[in-house]
Parts: structure tokens; C-alpha cells; sequence
């Protein structure tokens, strides 16, 4: 196994869910490497266009998980996520990375469209694998709007439209919660999965409680996108290490302790989806 495409591990994982964690910092990429190793799953590493600001640019993230990848003996993909601009995709694509998720979703139908299938014309060039959105998954500054909903018929048009490889659905899930309390439409999903003749692709997930996420893969889900909860395993374990040692500055301690909960967490959740 070394650095594969996202229809392989789509495929390697079936009838399970391919879980798909984003990535931060360097800690976060080894964690999910290692936890993909120790359970023998296939994962994906994912560096949002917010990862990519807040590092100074793409190139160095992508390049350290590229090269993770395709040193892993486990099954590892990289894909560029919630990208908004033609200009990241194609740095993206330029750096190596096989699949990104190209989001126009706060644009209206029709230019969400025009803008997609643009971009995946030119991916489907390169031999580059797209996945979009439709429908309005909340969080990300915005309030969670449960009440939001993919239309079966919309996103079928839409697939059709624009030639995408995966769909990422609004059925319920939110982005960057806490709580695990989220409650999904998993008639909603069966009714998607039957529709559509591309992957189905959840976001928000880490507020989905792990019953709901399996009854979700079961239902149709085909890629689990997580990222919260690895970001909260980092945190809670830093807090915690640092705790009353105020000698402590070697941040290999530190992150060190984190990443251990990280491949923890990752682990939990390939297992989990692995069904």
C-alpha cells in the first residue's frame, strides 16, 4: 500500500465508510498514518484552503502529507478540501494531489453549476477526482440549520450537470461541534444513495454519534469527514500535560502526548466505520 486514489480506498473499504481527517499541523498527519498502519484501514489526509491560510500557503502541509503517503504501508489518499478558488485547485493539482472537493455551495444553483463543472472539467483533464457540495451543511460560522436538506432530485440534476465524482449532502450533520447529538436522515440518505450514481460524502461528522455514523455508512455514506474531534484530542491532552508543570517547554512533550490521542481517536473512528 503506499500514496492510492480515492476511488481505490472507496472501493478497499465497501460496504464500510472511508473516514476522511483533516489535517492541521504536522502531528496531525502522523497521527492519522499511524492510526491508519495499526488497524489496517485506508484513510484520507485532508488540508482545507483555512489549513492552507493559516500556514502561508498549501506547498508545505501538502508536500509533508504527500510524502507520509506514500512512505505509509497503509492506504492513504490526500485531498484538498472546501477549496473555493480555481487558483488552489490548481496549485493543489500542480503539488500532487489526486482529489479535491471544490465548494461553491454558498453561490446560487445555477452558478454553483457553471463554477463546478468548470473546475471539474479541467480536473477530469488530469485525471483528478472531484467531489462538490449541495445543500447547506451549518456551522463554519453560521448557525446550525438542521432543518436544511439535499433534495434527491436537485443533487441527481446536479451530478448530472456537472460530471462530479462525489457528492457531499446536507442530511442533518453540522460542522465543528462539540457535542455528539446530531441526528441523521437516514431515510433522507437511502433516498440520495439510490438516486445518485456517485459516492455519497458526509460532512460535520465529528457531532455524529458513533451509532449514528454506522447507521449512516449502512444507509449509504460512502466517506466520513471528520476533523473536530481530532483537533479536541489535541487540545484536551495539551491542556492536560501542561497542567501544573510550568517548566515544561519542550513542545515535543506536549505534542507528542497529543498526537498519541490523535492516533487514539482516528483509530476509534476507522474501526467504527469499518463495518
Amino acid at each position: 500500500m503506499t500514496l492510492l486514489p480515492i476511488p481505490d480506498l472507496l472501493a478497499a473499504t465497501a460496504p464500510g465508510g472511508l473516514g476522511a481527517f483533516n489535517v492541521i499541523t504536522l502531528e496531525h498527519a502522523e497521527a492519522i498514518a499511524a492510526a491508519a498502519e495499526s488497524v489496517n484501514q485506508p484513510a484520507v489526509l485532508q488540508i482545507s484552503e483555512n489549513t492552507a491560510r493559516y500556514h502561508g500557503g498549501l506547498k508545505p502541509l501538502a508536500r509533508a502529507c504527500l510524502q507520509l503517503a506514500a512512505d505509509s504501508p497503509a492506504g492513504l489518499a490526500v485531498h484538498l478540501d472546501h477549496a473555493t478558488t480555481h487558483e488552489l485547485i490548481r496549485e493543489a493539482v500542480e503539488l500532487g494531489i489526486d482529489s479535491v472537493m471544490y465548494d461553491a455551495s454558498t453561490l446560487d444553483y445555477a452558478a454553483n453549476v457553471e463554477s463546478t463543472a468548470e473546475i471539474t472539467r479541467w480536473c477530469h483533464d488530469r485525471g483528478v477526482h472531484v467531489e462538490a457540495e449541495l445543500g447547506a451543511i451549518g456551522g463554519k460560522g453560521g448557525a446550525h440549520t438542521p432543518g436544511v436538506r439535499t433534495d434527491p432530485d436537485e443533487a441527481a440534476a446536479f451530478v448530472s450537470a456537472t460530471g462530479v465524482d462525489a457528492l457531499a449532502v446536507a442530511v442533518g450533520s453540522s460542522h465543528a461541534m462539540h457535542s455528539r447529538d446530531a441526528v441523521l436522515d437516514n431515510e433522507l440518505i437511502a433516498r440520495l444513495a439510490a438516486k445518485l450514481s456517485v459516492p455519497l460524502v458526509l460532512h460535520g461528522s465529528s457531532g455524529v454519534p458513533d451509532k449514528g455514523l454506522q447507521s449512516a455508512v449502512q444507509h449509504g455514506m460512502a466517506k466520513i469527514n471528520i476533523a473536530t474531534r481530532l483537533n479536541i484530542a489535541l487540545t484536551e491532552s495539551i491542556r492536560s500535560t501542561l497542567a501544573g508543570k510550568r517548566g515544561l517547554s519542550d513542545p515535543r512533550t506536549y505534542l507528542g502526548a497529543g498526537r498519541f490521542e490523535m492516533i487514539n481517536e482516528v483509530s476509534h473512528f476507522l474501526k467504527v466505520m469499518s463495518i
